[in-house]
């Protein structure tokens, strides 16, 4: 049975429908060409909403410090990785290997019946082979969070930048340049185009 022509705006109850409760709140406007206009935008979630021109200035604001932001977490996530692989490193560098491929510790100046034995379960050899791929799990570990991050913080920023407003999208690209200042230290400007 259709039950189209019977509206549920007002039935003399004193309030409309049951669906919209933020109906004080205004409609979001999302565009889908490039505007300046602000008006009834609400910025990734409905609560964002810009209602004047002090929120508008608010949220650039915000926008500006979160794209920054960005341009943070990837200067976190490659000093980790330069620090994870001196760590690596530093367990390659006190030990040589062998013939048969497997690392031996430092020991060209020691006589060989001094030498720690390789087949014990208690060598040096051992605790350190496992101390690196302990290190080794923990840092890729870490730094495959600091991966996942950095894809959600820039699918994040594309969607501000989808809300294809002008002022929006100046303060995203305002944000990385403040970010590239202030964390960059060093490392190349160029970057794929890419999200993430």
């Amino acid at each position: 049975m259709d039950h189209s022509m019977h509206a549920m705006h007002d039935m003399g109850h004193g309030h409309t429908g049951h669906g919209d409760m933020d109906m004080d709140m205004g409609q979001c406007n999302m565009n889908m060409i490039f505007t300046w206009s602000s008006e009834n935008l609400c910025i990734i979630f409905r609560q964002w909403r810009i209602t004047g021109p002090l929120s508008l200035i608010l949220s650039l604001i915000v926008i500006v410090l979160l794209t920054a932001g960005y341009e943070g977490v990837r200067q976190i996530t490659r000093k980790y990785e330069a620090a994870h692989n001196q760590r690596l490193n530093a367990f390659v560098a006190t030990s040589s290997t062998s013939d048969d491929g497997i690392p031996q510790p430092a020991t060209a100046n020691v006589p060989a019946a001094a030498r720690p034995s390789v087949t014990g379960e208690g060598s040096p050899l051992l605790v350190g082979r496992d101390n690196r791929a302990a290190v080794a799990r923990q840092g890729r570990f870490t730094l495959a969070a600091l991966y996942a991050i950095q894809v959600f913080y820039s699918f994040f920023i594309m969607l501000l930048f989808m809300t294809y407003n002008g002022s929006v999208m100046l303060a995203v690209a305002v944000g990385a340049f403040v970010g590239y200042l202030l964390f960059a230290d060093g490392t190349p400007a160029s970057k794929t185009v890419a999200c993430h």
